[in-house]
């Protein structure tokens, strides 16, 4: 029904906005990452993406700062046991990107890190979801590294031995995916272990 909301932010908390559109207002839920990137004071406009879920006793718009950030809520909400709260927290924790990494690597440590979301939700979202994400179009629209990490997952060669080998040391999968896209994928798996090591304490 709506595609996206534009108009000045009326109000904000922690978990959602109202934005006012002529003279309607609009509380629509939405992630810490939306809330962070919109200007609640002042005279600027705000556009957001929006998601109606349509229940029996209620009608709940969500809206959301990115087109990536909405496909990957509305991939979310096709997994069995996953509702809009849910795939909120999720992304809340995790961008598009990071989440598309985390899938494809298997990293249901770094889904459980979002509040009210355990383990075995964490392993359907990765089952259910780990052959669609490949070909979801919001992977590869702000980071060809990440892109990069979610090709290389599983396969068996010195950049998946690299991986294990991060992981082992406590890094997450999705860390160790980024940090390993970053280099020269034909370099033997302890120079990629060196280099991937290198980069995550620079950035750290």
């Amino acid at each position: 029904m709506f595609y996206s909301l534009t108009g000045k932010i009326i109000n904000k908390d922690e978990q959602s906005v109202a934005i006012l559109c002529g003279s309607v207002g609009f509380k629509c839920f939405t992630t810490r990452s939306t809330l962070a990137k919109i200007n609640a004071s002042g005279n600027s406009e705000e556009t957001l993406f929006t998601y109606l879920n349509v229940r029996e006793d209620a009608l709940d718009l969500f809206g959301f700062y990115t087109n990536e950030e909405l496909d990957a809520f509305k991939l979310l909400l096709g997994v069995s046991g996953v509702g809009p709260k849910a795939a909120l927290a999720i992304l809340s924790e995790l961008t598009p990107d990071s989440f598309a990494v985390a899938v494809a690597s298997g990293d249901t440590k770094a889904i459980t890190q979002a509040n009210g979301v355990g383990p075995k939700l964490a392993q359907r979202i990765v089952l259910e979801l780990k052959d669609k994400i490949s070909n979801v179009s919001f992977i590869s629209e702000e980071s060809s590294t990440l892109s990069s990490a979610v090709s290389q997952v599983g396969a068996k060669n010195n950049t998946s031995e690299a991986i294990a080998a991060l992981t082992a040391l406590g890094y997450s999968q999705t860390e160790a995916s980024v940090a390993i896209s970053k280099l020269d994928q034909s370099l033997s798996v302890e120079e990629l272990i060196k280099g991937a090591l290198k980069n995550m304490t620079l950035r750290f």
